[in-house]
């Protein structure tokens, strides 16, 4: 049997921390993203704990008559606990080394491993469809999980919010980018 996971970056958020809220840009693509599952049929969303992930997928949720399962391994990735002005550039490292560490932060593959158990946990689940909402760089680090070419680039050319769809099919598993699809109707509604 088939299973897919849509797996979800949030909606554009007026910050990073924990308590972040969507911005009215945000709220409007978390209806534009409730629009574009509006078809889907899933068994079960599991979100990140972080308020704009929720936000994000709330109206799906609602609509679905589905249980938000909170998962606490989905939640953003700790690059630092100090501040660091050159930032963008550590992260870019990250990349290229996944056991690099600063300042007490998370290396990219102890972040990995913990996005991956949660697919893999899915993947063997009984749900048939999944949706699994999270943050931009714990999802590209998935990516890069399944195509070692992913890598900073593509993670900045991702979408507040994106979509791409895992499926899993006899040991196999296969990735599809949804949102792009998308876009020109979500830019076309005056959401972009």
């Amino acid at each position: 049997m088939e299973k897919k996971i849509y797996v979800i970056r949030h909606c554009e958020a007026d910050g990073q921390s924990s308590e972040a809220l969507l911005t009215e840009k945000g709220i409007r693509q978390a209806a534009v993203l409730a629009e574009f599952f509006a078809n889907v049929k899933m068994n079960r969303i599991i979100s990140s704990p972080f308020r704009r992930a929720i936000q994000s997928i709330e109206q799906v949720a609602k609509r679905e008559q589905t249980t938000l399962e909170l998962e606490d391994r989905l939640a953003e990735r700790i690059l630092s606990t100090e501040v660091l002005p050159n930032w963008l550039e550590k992260l870019e490292a990250t990349f290229t080394d996944l056991d690099l560490k600063f300042d007490r932060g998370e290396s990219s593959r102890e972040a990995m491993n913990r996005i991956v158990s949660v697919v893999n946990e899915t993947f063997k689940s009984n749900s048939e469809t999944t949706l699994i909402v999270t943050h931009g760089n714990l999802l590209s680090l998935l990516l890069k999980y399944y195509d070692a070419d992913f890598g900073f680039e593509q993670w900045k050319g991702l979408n507040n919010p994106d979509v791409f769809l895992l499926k899993f099919n006899n040991d196999e598993v296969t990735i599809e980018r949804m949102w792009q699809r998308e876009k020109s109707n979500f830019e076309n509604t005056g959401y972009s």
